[in-house]
């Protein structure tokens, strides 16, 4: 792509000339120059300056969009060249939700530089929605999430399985290994995720299958599914949560509601 557009998309997304200098690795200089002479060739101011920021303009706002895409093209036309020679290279940007980004993505990164030396790769970590989201802008070349809500307009494909296990603090009832049943549990507060993360999901499909809806005790993802432990004042080491069994030792409840999940 025309290294003019390049410096032009970095000052856009970063809304800095001194930031998008670093991140292209010339002199901030450079920056206005290759600005000044893409706005001179379209004719059109394309970025508002100030002394701490840049704004786009209404043109800036369409080139920022055709450049994005144009980008795109590029790099597809590299990879079917680069498919042809049977070469693997260049920049990949891999989106994960947070289980998978932070238990599972850095082992699976390790093994792709292993083989694919040449890949470039970037990585965005966020909740499974917001992950989605970037993926259906094409901010993203792929993405990992747990859960099924990701919304339309995407194609996906289920790689792997994960099991969901109960956790609660160590002076909780339940650590020491105290038996977990499902009657008790509808009992307890539970913290949970935010909305958009597919553990959320999983803990809020779980409720579903008890018959209850969770009732919100706090703004911090506290969540009361019945009346134990005395609702909104509960401590956090009073309460229990879903988590993925990437990340936390494994307890298991004697009998299964029927959310498939195990706990």
């Amino acid at each position: 792509m025309d290294i003019a557009l390049q410096v032009f998309v970095a000052a856009a997304e970063m809304r800095n000339f001194s930031r998008a200098a670093e991140r292209l690795h010339m002199t901030q200089p450079a920056v206005s120059q290759h600005i000044r002479a893409l706005e001179t060739a379209l004719g059109a101011r394309l970025l508002d300056r100030s002394s701490k920021s840049v704004a786009l303009t209404r043109a800036g706002e369409i080139v920022l969009g055709h450049a994005k895409e144009i980008g795109k093209l590029y790099e597809r036309m590299q990879e079917m060249v680069d498919e042809l020679s049977g070469s693997v290279r260049g920049p990949l940007t891999i989106g994960a939700s947070y289980t998978f980004g932070e238990y599972v993505l850095p082992r699976a990164l390790g093994d792709l530089m292993r083989v694919y030396p040449d890949v470039k790769p970037s990585i965005a970590i966020a909740n499974t929605a917001e992950i989605a989201e970037r993926l259906r802008r094409r901010e993203l070349d792929v993405c990992v999430v747990e859960g099924e809500e990701i919304g339309p307009g995407l194609d996906s494909r289920r790689i792997a399985g994960d099991e969901m296990v109960l956790v609660a603090g160590a002076e909780h009832a339940l650590a020491g290994g105290a038996e977990a049943k499902a009657a008790g549990l509808q009992e307890e507060v539970w913290l949970v995720r935010e909305r958009g993360s597919g553990t959320r999901a999983a803990t809020e499909r779980m409720f579903e299958a008890w018959g209850d809806s969770p009732v919100p005790t706090d703004g911090a993802g506290q969540y009361a599914v019945g009346q134990g432990n005395g609702g909104g004042g509960a401590r956090r080491d009073a309460a229990v949560s879903l988590v993925s069994a990437q990340g936390a030792g494994e307890r298991r409840a004697k009998d299964r509601p029927g959310a498939g999940l195990a706990f």
